[in-house]
């Protein structure tokens, strides 16, 4: 019997397929190359029949020369921190593409000099945040606070209560974060209860300022108590309020969730926040409040070393003026309409003899934000078998396993994709 290693293709037989030279042009040859030799592999192991090896690498082929692939979000949560959190809108997209040649990002192009880095975005960041006496961006949320604690408490001591030390997620907590900026921490009060005496007791003339933390990613509750922005407003040193989430006003869906025009009008000196969070922009810091402080911050040294680059201010300036962004559009989605879309999706994989049923599921925002808040929505419930699949397809289709079965909630997937979800799991299902 011949040996069916024998049938895998050569190379250059596999590289000549037209989709593979096309992608050739786009990603590069040696990106293909990669992915044709893993397919032959495969093929070699027994794993993959011979006539597929074209189309197998076809499939894992990177949707870009970057090497990231976009991925569907099945996952029912809006902001995923390990899909990238927010999705950007068309317009911050186009503004990205736009924004990816040469640039008047530094160039007042009528007198032909000099200009303030992003100034348009930050026009577009103050407008949006009237409250603010001046803004500034810098590369995420956790970097705010390091310029912060950096240009106005190193050597001194920043004054926080216990029960706002949180861990930030992948082992950063803030105790680690703050200390390494060369400023001593003084904690105040208990875990669940911190009082404005407290903080009174705490002030001295090396205070550099008070940190109030939103603890956005969990809840304590019962017996507790917390100073306000206002009291603590009023004890002198300056107040930095860490909203978090990216909220810039108040929002009904969210009423737990702080925002940056309220702490500011409560008495806040700087707010810092990330940019792609709640917002639904590019990952950035976002800082707002006193114009001397801003100012100070901006010509601290850091500031050179956490600045962002043109894209991301492009693709912020647009979120901020542009329509609507999928996180706002995912986190209202109307349930009837999530429903009735699950619904054509499932019949049309129960068509197809695919095991699926419709079942009502929760939703969550995510990325740290409104930890208490659950939305009614509706997923696909499918064999946990099928997860696997689904991931390594293209486009990869995300979604998460409970109680030993796969649900891909469609809340985070545009209208247009749900046949692309369907594809998949048709696919998936061929290869039980």
């Amino acid at each position: 019997m011949t040996d069916p290693r024998r049938h895998v293709p050569r190379t250059d037989v596999v590289l000549a397929d037209p989709r593979l030279a096309d992608a050739a042009t786009k990603i590069g040859r040696a990106a293909v190359k990669a992915a044709v030799v893993a397919a032959q592999q495969r093929a070699r192991a027994g794993d993959l029949p011979p006539e597929q090896v074209a189309d197998a690498a076809v499939q894992a082929l990177p949707a870009t020369a970057g090497g990231l692939r976009p991925v569907l979000n099945a996952t029912g949560v809006v902001l995923h921190t390990n899909l990238g959190r927010a999705a950007l809108s068309e317009a911050a997209r186009n503004a990205v593409v736009a924004a990816a040649g040469h640039t008047d990002v530094e160039l007042d192009l009528q007198t032909g000099r000099r200009a303030r880095r992003g100034r348009t975005a930050l026009a577009a960041l103050a407008d949006a945040v009237p409250d603010a006496a001046d803004v500034h961006v810098v590369n995420n949320g956790a970097a705010a606070l390091v310029l912060a604690a950096t240009a106005l408490a190193n050597g001194k001591e920043i004054v926080v209560s216990r029960g706002e030390m949180v861990e930030i997620g992948d082992g950063f907590r803030l105790p680690d974060l703050l200390a390494s900026t060369g400023a001593r921490l003084k904690e105040v009060g208990t875990t669940n209860r911190t009082s404005i005496a407290d903080y009174e007791k705490a002030i001295n003339p090396d205070t550099g300022f008070i940190l109030k933390v939103h603890p956005s990613n969990f809840v304590i509750s019962g017996f507790t108590s917390a100073a306000s922005i206002e009291e603590l407003a009023t004890l002198g040193p300056p107040v930095v309020v860490d909203i978090g989430s990216g909220l810039l006003k108040p929002d009904q869906l969210l009423p737990d969730e702080p925002d940056a025009a309220t702490s500011l009008r409560k008495g806040a000196a700087l707010v810092t926040a990330s940019g792609d969070k709640l917002l639904g922009g590019p990952q950035a810091g976002l800082l707002l409040g006193d114009a001397t402080l801003i100012e100070r911050l901006r010509r601290h040294p850091l500031a050179r070393a956490l600045r962002v680059d043109k894209l991301t201010l492009a693709a912020l300036q647009a979120t901020l003026t542009g329509p609507v962004t999928p996180t706002w559009q995912a986190l209202r989605m109307d349930e009837h309409t999530l429903e009735a879309r699950t619904r054509q999706a499932a019949d049309r994989l129960a068509e197809q003899g695919v095991p699926v049923t419709l079942v009502a599921s929760k939703a969550v925002v995510g990325g740290g934000g409104a930890p208490n808040l659950q939305l009614r929505s509706w997923s696909l419930a499918l064999p946990h078998t099928y997860a696997e699949s689904l991931r390594t397809t293209t486009p990869p289709v995300v979604g998460r396993v409970e109680h030993g079965r796969l649900l891909l909630d469609l809340r985070c997937i545009p209208p247009e994709a749900d046949a692309e979800v369907v594809a998949a799991v048709l696919r998936a299902a061929g290869n039980r």
